[in-house]
């Protein structure tokens, strides 16, 4: 990457505001990073970090950085000369972009966001996309990523939308893997903190939207979390947006802004004004049927007029496989490989169910806003009346302080019981989280329980549980750990400990 090439790339965005000292047309960057620690040879660093410490740029002056890229003059520093810019996290992710030779020039690229569903829709997308290309299809998701077909190439995520200089590197990885088609999770974070800046996607997809990530740490206002949201739909060639959620005809408008209507489709459960109607057929605890009609004569669409088997229960999914029909079709997918990709799903940690002798069915699940714990447990409501249920959850520490709110009226409007329990309570003290919770419950409606360590309350709820019931493992997933004080510390999974706990009991009987 030479530096002329950047500054060009920079003026182009208008974040360019001059060098410390001179650098010549022809200075090439070996190495670019925003980590000290990965700094190499002839390496142009990145000062990232809304409270920057020198120290660092220090240190990756002494692993070979030959110049660093930032908002503010480190001369006094340093003696290796700066590329000055307004916005540096703008400017990272189009340095990565140049530095990986623009990697999403080689892939279609999909995108997904909302306040729920965007892991269960982005799985979902790729195991049709799997079928229709095999060997071919990368994947960037909360839980993991997929960049290739070999073992190496498959690992855990370690956050919803990466740091765009990892974004682009895992593109070009992708890319050089033979991956032709790439389906992502976007966070609102991601266009917060410009992680996804500059880049375009073939299809961007708007699940839903509802009050969560709002907080001192967090988006300051939900008028600013629906802005970032909206961003996806902004740098989408074309979109795909649920008709039936909150805030539908903002969420239009805003894609209306810079894609042609006739690249703007809609789906929804019976809604004749939907470009594609959902018509629920069958619902069982573990998998769910329904058919989809097109509205209107879009002769692009009319091969999608099928039935469809989803290998997951709740209406809500078939929202998520219908998003994930429109984008695989729209990047080449044929009817077969999107009924064949669906009845083969499974998501770890989403609605996840494990059946048992004589304790009910157990559902994992990582519902943790009120959007996604309402719809869970609206749907088992719904759908099986006869059954008790009974739900095991606690609320993350540091963040998102209104979901304490939101489980309580999902508990109120739908459980029978709730046992409050720790879930990554980070510094706070889960008693004190869970006590916001329990204060807000209808106790004439839910009978509550509170047991701190998670495994305890998990083995609670299970062993009082009868064939009846129904018990909820909410909010955890796969997670093998909990973030208490700042550190990770291991914790085996719900599943896991749930599967302990049944075998025990098994063993018992």
């Amino acid at each position: 990457m030479r530096a002329n090439q950047l500054i060009a790339l920079l003026r182009e965005h208008d974040l360019y505001r001059g060098t410390t000292s001179p650098l010549t047309a022809e200075t090439e960057f070996a190495a670019l990073s925003y980590d000290s620690r990965q700094m190499g040879a002839n390496g142009l660093f990145v000062c990232k970090g809304q409270h920057f410490d020198p120290k660092y740029l220090q240190q990756a002056v002494a692993q070979g950085a030959s110049a660093y890229l930032a908002e503010q003059d480190y001369s006094d520093t340093v003696t290796v000369p700066g590329i000055l810019v307004s916005d540096v996290r703008k400017a990272l992710s189009l340095a990565a972009q140049l530095y990986f030779n623009f990697p999403q020039n080689d892939l279609f690229v999909i995108g997904y966001t909302g306040t729920k569903g965007k892991t269960t829709s982005t799985y979902l997308t790729h195991n049709i996309l799997s079928q229709a290309f095999p060997g071919h299809a990368a994947m960037f998701s909360t839980i993991n990523h997929i960049i290739g077909n070999r073992p190496q190439d498959q690992f855990k995520a370690h956050l919803t939308t990466a740091e765009s200089f990892d974004i682009f590197h895992e593109m070009r990885q992708a890319v050089d893997n033979g991956q032709t088609v790439l389906v992502m999770e976007i966070a609102s974070q991601a266009y917060l903190l410009h992680r996804v800046y500059g880049l375009k996607f073939d299809v961007g997809i708007f699940l839903n939207i509802s009050p969560d990530h709002i907080g001192v740490n967090e988006h300051p206002t939900f008028a600013n979390y629906l802005l970032c949201k909206q961003q996806l739909l902004l740098n989408s060639q074309s979109c795909i947006i649920n008709a039936d959620m909150d805030h539908f005809a903002d969420v239009y408008a805003a894609a209306k802004v810079s894609t042609d209507p006739e690249r703007i489709w809609t789906y929804g459960v019976n809604n004749a004004q939907a470009t594609v109607a959902i018509q629920p057929k069958q619902n069982t605890l573990t998998a769910s049927e329904f058919t989809l009609t097109v509205n209107g004569d879009d002769a692009r669409l009319a091969p999608i007029a099928a039935d469809y088997h989803v290998s997951m229960p709740g209406d809500f999914n078939q929202g998520n496989a219908t998003a994930a029909i429109l984008a695989s079709l729209l990047a080449g997918a044929s009817v077969t490989d999107m009924q064949a990709g669906l009845a083969h799903t499974r998501v770890p940690g989403r609605m996840e169910s494990i059946s048992t002798q004589h304790h009910g069915t157990i559902y994992i699940d990582y519902a943790h806003d009120w959007g996604s714990m309402n719809a869970l447990l609206h749907f088992l409501h719904t759908q099986f009346p006869d059954h008790k249920l009974i739900a095991v959850l606690g609320s993350t520490g540091d963040k998102g302080e209104d979901r304490r709110q939101g489980f309580a009226k999902a508990l109120n409007d739908y459980a029978d019981a709730a046992v409050l329990t720790t879930d990554d309570p980070g510094h706070e003290d889960p008693r004190e989280i869970a006590h916001e919770i329990d204060q807000r419950i209808d106790h004439t409606k839910v009978q509550t329980t509170y047991i701190a360590k998670r495994e305890d309350a998990i083995k609670h709820a299970i062993t009082q549980a009868t064939n009846d019931d129904l018990v909820i493992l909410a909010g955890k997933g796969q997670d093998a750990y909990q973030k208490v004080n700042g550190v990770d510390t291991p914790y085996a999974s719900d599943p896991v400990v749930a599967k302990r706990v049944i075998a025990d009991l098994t063993d018992e009987a």
